[in-house]
């Protein structure tokens, strides 16, 4: 397959994955696909339990704390998309032989933290110290949590006519990690200033807040929803429109960039609407009910953006007069930015 960066692709999960799932079990409501967040089992009781795996984050130029947040956070991120929070979670650290036991502590402990504040109790997992370990991930953890299988939300429940919303701004994780993996170029083409605001930024990479949010208020009118990541805003859709099996139609001046993450996506030469987005929820909503769910985030201080509708064509996004297929990248170009910016030595 050659070098690949980031998450598979869709071919991948087509031909590899699929139909391999081991046993075939008759209460498995939702198993792996592509642009589908959670998987989903039935339990008694009119109840299912979803759950959701993501790798864990170490990332020595973000520091301990920082990577554990994103550990924690992206995972709840996924669960979020359900409606609900998630309630359990199992940890499996591959840490590098020469990560001292002080680090684990630090690194351990805001892990518990982060699990304590959204109310996740971490019930057991697998913990090792790997000689030559040097990547960025540290292993993995699975989430699950338990509800009413009616009111579970999955992104392949998208329905044509649905509207579709994106909370906050395309970018926020990328732009942040970006600033804080390289302070000195950011500060130097882009001011104290822009650096400083989309560091703090990094913190607005839980989207969690605006899943329940939505939820709280608005259950019966939200279809579905898919939190963003790699492949950015339109990717998500992208994905989210595969999953349900929908076309979409989007308007590309309606998706909402924010000054800071142009500006630092700018430096990298990234497109914002197409690079790792977590912080970033996609709603499909019931058609007219759109005006009331940005309401109710904007009063929880999450803005919200209307940028189009599912449709029951093809994956469409139009540009002023213009209407073209919507692209979708494979590998995000974060990947590549990231490492020709290290390997050139920016600082």
């Amino acid at each position: 397959m050659g070098e690949i960066s980031g998450k598979i692709d869709r071919s991948l999960v087509d031909d590899f994955i699929k139909d391999k799932c081991g046993y075939k079990r008759d209460d498995v409501l939702v198993g792996p696909g592509f642009g589908v967040d959670v998987s989903l089992v039935d339990l008694p009781g009119n109840m299912a339990m979803a759950m959701t795996s993501d790798p864990l984050s170490l990332i020595p130029t973000l520091g301990l704390k920082e990577s554990a947040w994103l550990s924690v956070q992206l995972m709840a991120n996924d669960m979020a998309t359900t409606g609900f929070a998630p309630m359990f979670g199992q940890f499996v650290l591959n840490l590098p032989a020469k990560f001292s036991r002080k680090d684990f502590q630090i690194y351990w402990d805001h892990i518990h933290h982060f699990c304590e504040k959204i109310g996740l109790a971490i019930t057991g997992g697998h913990t090792g110290f790997i000689e030559g370990q040097n990547s960025t991930i540290a292993g993995g953890g699975t989430f699950t949590t338990i509800a009413p299988k009616e009111k579970i939300k999955i992104s392949k429940y998208a329905q044509p006519g649905d509207s579709i919303l994106v909370t906050k701004s395309c970018a926020i994780s990328s732009s942040a990690i970006l600033a804080m993996s390289f302070p000195e170029t950011v500060k130097n083409r882009a001011g104290a200033e822009t650096y400083q605001r989309t560091c703090e930024t990094f913190y607005d990479t839980s989207s969690l807040k605006d899943a329940l949010t939505v939820m709280e208020a608005h259950a019966e009118n939200v279809t579905a929803m898919h939190d963003v990541t790699e492949g950015g805003v339109l990717g998500a859709i992208y994905e989210m429109a595969v999953a349900s099996n929908n076309g979409v139609m989007v308007y590309d001046e309606q998706l909402p960039v924010g000054r800071l993450q142009n500006e630092v996506c700018k430096i990298f030469s990234l497109d914002p609407r197409y690079c790792i987005g977590a912080g970033s929820m996609i709603i499909a909503c019931k058609n007219g009910s759109e005006d009331e769910i940005i309401e109710s985030l904007k009063r929880a201080n999450i803005q919200c953006t209307r940028v189009g509708e599912f449709t029951d064509g093809s994956i469409n996004l139009a540009k002023k007069e213009e209407v073209g297929k919507m692209r979708y990248y494979e590998t995000d170009p974060y990947w590549a930015a990231f490492f020709k910016a290290l390997n050139a030595g920016w600082k």
